[in-house]
């Protein structure tokens, strides 16, 4: 029997939400072992002088615990 544990990551690009995503699944893959998904819970984005400086998007990661 396997079992899970989500956790929140907030992670920022100034690029796109998509390369937000990838740069929050990567770090936390860095640091959290079998991560298995990854839900995007929340979007923002910054604006400066009327662009868009940052995206930015709150996930939550799912990763299953070593037995």
């Amino acid at each position: 029997m396997s079992v899970a544990r989500v956790t929140e990551v907030i992670s920022s690009s100034d690029k796109s939400f998509d390369d937000a995503v990838q740069a929050g699944v990567e770090r936390a893959s860095q640091t959290l072992q079998n991560v298995t998904g990854a839900w995007v819970k929340d979007q923002k984005c910054t604006v400066t002088n009327g662009k868009i400086t940052e995206w930015r998007v709150t996930m939550k990661i799912t990763f299953v615990l070593n037995d």
